[in-house]
C-alpha cells in the first residue's frame, strides 16, 4: 500500500489542528522532523541559462534572492495561508510592515483610502499621515455603522481598511457587510485580523480581499520575534504585494519564520486556553464596583454582542476594562499587579496589561483618543496561560488598592 492514496495526504483536507503542525512542511534530503531554518541570502545556479530562466519567472517554485523568497518563510507562509483559507501570502518583517505593504500595494497617486477611525495607532499613521504623502486622500468613519463606510466612499476610492476586534476598545465592524459596499464600489477590503485570531474569525470567508497579521502576537505568542504576514488571492498577492516587498525590502528573516512555525504547532492550544481564561477573567471584572465597564465580544454586556456572535466563533483572548477614577487608578491597579506584566504587547504566554492613551495610542490628540473610547481609565488585558483564579485574584487584589 502506498500513502499516495491516502487523501489526507492533502493538506487542504485536515483540520485547523493538523494544519498548524503540519502545513506548508518540508523536508531536506537529511529528513528532519522540525523544519530546517535557511539561513541564506542568495542561491547558486547550475547555469547561467537556469538563472535566466529563473529570473524570468519560467522556473516555479525556484528561489533566486532571500529578500523576496525563501524556503523556511515559504513553510510559515503556505502553513498561514491554510489555516486561513488563502490562497497565497507573504511575510514580513514585523505587523506594521504587512499592514502597510497591504495598504499601500493596492492604492496610487489619486486614489482614496476609507478606514474605520479605531485603528491601532501605527494603522492610523499609514492611512491618516504616510498614504497622503504620496497623493492617496483619506476618510476616516465610524466602523461600527456599515453606512458610514457607505457615505464615504468616493469613485475612487481603492481601499477600504478595518480592524476588527478594534484595539484597544474591541469595537466590532461587519466584515460581511462592509466587503459588499467595498466591491459594490469596486474597492479592495483589507481587514487586520490580529485581536480575532485565524482560529475565531475568517474575513475571507465574508468577503474581504486581504487578511493581515501581527505575527508578533499570537502566532508566536512567546514574545521572542517579529514577523507580519499578508493573505489573499493569488492575483492580488502574487502582483502588488509581492512586487511591493520585492523592491521595499520590509522580509522576515529565516530564523524568525522557524520560531513563527514552531510557534504555530502550539497556536490552537495556546488561543484555546487563554480564551478559556479570558472568558472567565471578564465575567469577575463586570461584577466589580470599581470597574465602569468591562468589554469583551462575547460578553452579552458588549454594544455589538448579536454581530460579535456571528462573526467570531470565540471572543478570543484580549479585554478591555474601564477603571473608576481615570489614569490614577487604572496606574495605581497596574502598578499593584504580580502576576499580570505591563507591557504593550499582547496574545503573549504571559498576560500583558497596557495604559493604551499613554503607550499605544499616545501620538494620537486626546480629541481622537476619547472620540475612539480611549478615555482616561480605559485598560486593555491580553490574558496569557496562567491560571485563570490566579489572573483573578491579581486583579481583585489590584482593583483594592484603588
Amino acid at each position: 500500500m502506498s500513502k499516495e492514496n491516502n487523501p489526507l495526504i492533502d493538506p487542504k483536507r485536515h483540520a485547523a489542528a493538523t494544519q498548524m503542525v503540519h502545513g506548508g512542511g518540508k523536508r531536506s534530503p537529511f529528513n528532519e522532523t522540525s523544519e530546517a531554518i535557511f539561513l541564506n541570502s542568495g542561491y547558486s545556479y547550475p547555469s547561467s541559462q537556469h538563472a535566466e530562466d529563473l529570473f524570468q519567472g519560467k522556473i516555479p517554485g525556484a528561489h533566486n534572492y532571500s529578500r523576496f523568497a525563501n524556503p523556511t518563510v515559504d513553510m510559515f507562509v503556505e502553513r498561514m495561508a491554510l489555516i486561513e483559507g488563502a490562497e497565497a501570502g507573504r511575510a514580513f518583517a514585523s505587523g506594521m510592515a504587512a499592514v502597510t505593504n497591504a495598504v499601500m500595494s493596492q492604492v496610487r497617486a489619486g486614489d482614496h483610502i476609507v478606514a474605520a477611525q479605531a485603528l491601532f495607532g501605527g494603522c492610523r499613521y499609514v492611512v491618516e499621515d504616510y498614504a497622503p504623502r504620496f497623493g492617496v486622500e483619506s476618510t476616516l468613519v465610524d466602523g461600527r455603522d456599515p453606512e458610514n463606510f457607505a457615505r464615504a466612499m468616493r469613485p475612487n476610492t481603492k481601499v477600504v481598511f478595518i480592524e476588527t476586534p478594534t484595539n484597544p476598545t474591541l469595537e466590532l465592524v461587519d466584515i460581511k457587510a462592509v466587503a459588499e459596499i467595498a466591491h459594490r464600489h469596486g474597492a479592495k477590503l483589507i481587514v487586520d485580523n490580529v485581536f480575532s485570531t485565524a482560529l475565531y474569525q475568517k474575513p475571507l470567508e465574508l468577503g474581504a480581499d486581504l487578511v493581515t497579521y501581527s505575527a508578533t502576537k499570537h502566532i508566536d505568542g512567546q514574545g521572542r520575534v517579529l514577523g507580519g504576514v499578508v493573505l489573499g488571492s493569488k492575483a492580488l498577492i502574487e502582483a502588488d504585494v509581492h512586487t511591493f516587498l520585492r523592491q521595499t525590502g520590509a522580509t522576515l528573516s529565516a530564523f524568525n519564520a522557524w520560531v513563527l512555525l514552531k510557534g504555530l504547532e502550539t497556536y490552537a492550544l495556546r488561543i484555546e486556553r487563554m480564551t478559556d481564561s479570558a472568558e472567565k477573567v471578564a465575567k469577575a471584572l463586570a461584577a466589580h464596583p470599581k470597574v465602569g465597564r468591562v468589554i469583551y465580544p462575547h460578553e452579552k454586556s458588549h454594544p455589538q454582542y448579536d454581530l460579535a456572535k456571528r462573526q467570531m466563533s470565540r471572543g478570543s483572548t484580549l479585554l478591555a476594562l474601564d477603571v473608576n477614577g481615570g489614569q490614577e487608578a487604572a496606574f495605581a491597579l497596574s502598578d499593584s499587579l504580580a502576576v499580570i506584566l505591563i507591557s504593550n504587547n499582547l496574545g503573549d504566554a504571559k498576560s500583558l496589561i497596557t495604559h493604551p492613551r499613554t503607550t499605544t495610542h499616545a501620538r494620537l490628540t486626546e480629541e481622537v483618543r476619547l472620540e475612539t473610547g480611549v478615555t482616561p481609565g480605559l485598560l486593555r488585558l491580553s490574558v496569557g496561560l496562567e491560571d485563570a483564579d490566579d489572573l483573578i485574584a491579581d486583579l481583585h487584589f489590584a482593583l483594592d488598592q484603588v
